[in-house]
């Protein structure tokens, strides 16, 4: 009982919880654990999943996003009552960033199950709206990362990539025309620096304008993205 008193007085605390009726609060503060990290512990890792969410009760953490050759951006800095890990509960897809202790932080862990508990029902228009604004932060997740650490090929060889359709075979293709000025604004560049770029991967093979207008984007431009 003694304990249940306290992780209810805990959660009360956490702006997360705060409208929580009396029943649903008592049984999340049945549910929840405690857990400390140490400093330089990592709380979620980058492309892997976990089946909880963690809310920080003290301490500090950073919200790091890391590219295939280990250069790092932060991308937030996550206090007490700051939570970590629901956007992999809601649409099951692995961590986009990893959030590392950046002292020895103290928080609450509550399982996936009931995480779920206390969200609309699966099939609801909420739950969509949820399984949607986790998508959107994602992309913007990626986007930071994009522009922090990639060059101006980079940028504009992950946009085309964003823009374009399965065609099978490996490659892609972008079925409408792509305007050199909004690719110029996605990627944080003049649109001459993109234009110049375009001409430069065409020339190279990364990518081709078909007859019919539509742009063909090779399986290799991967590799500059």
């Amino acid at each position: 009982m003694t304990t249940m008193v306290s992780n209810l007085e805990l959660i009360r605390r956490v702006p997360l919880f705060s409208r929580l009726t009396a029943l649903q609060a008592a049984s999340v503060a049945d549910a929840v654990g405690k857990r400390r990290f140490k400093r330089g512990e990592p709380i979620v890792e980058q492309g892997k999943k976990s089946n909880a969410l963690t809310i920080i009760l003290t301490g500090r953490a950073r919200v790091i996003s890391s590219d295939v050759r280990g250069r790092e951006v932060i991308l937030a800095t996550m206090y007490p009552g700051d939570y970590v890990g629901e956007m992999s509960l809601i649409d099951d897809a692995p961590h986009s960033a990893s959030v590392v202790a950046e002292v020895q932080t103290d928080a609450l862990t509550l399982g996936r199950l009931e995480f779920a508990r206390c969200l609309p029902e699966n099939g609801s228009m909420a739950y969509a709206v949820l399984e949607g604004l986790v998508q959107r932060l994602r992309r913007a997740d990626r986007k930071i990362e994009s522009l922090a650490l990639m060059d101006v090929y980079g940028r504009v060889a992950r946009a085309l990539l964003e823009f374009a359709g399965e065609n099978g075979g490996g490659h892609v293709v972008i079925r409408d025309k792509v305007s050199r000025q909004d690719l110029a604004k996605m990627v944080g560049a003049s649109r001459e620096m993109v234009s110049r770029v375009m001409k430069d991967l065409e020339e190279r093979g990364f990518i081709e304008t078909r007859d019919d207008g539509s742009l063909l984007v090779k399986e290799q431009i991967q590799s500059l993205s």
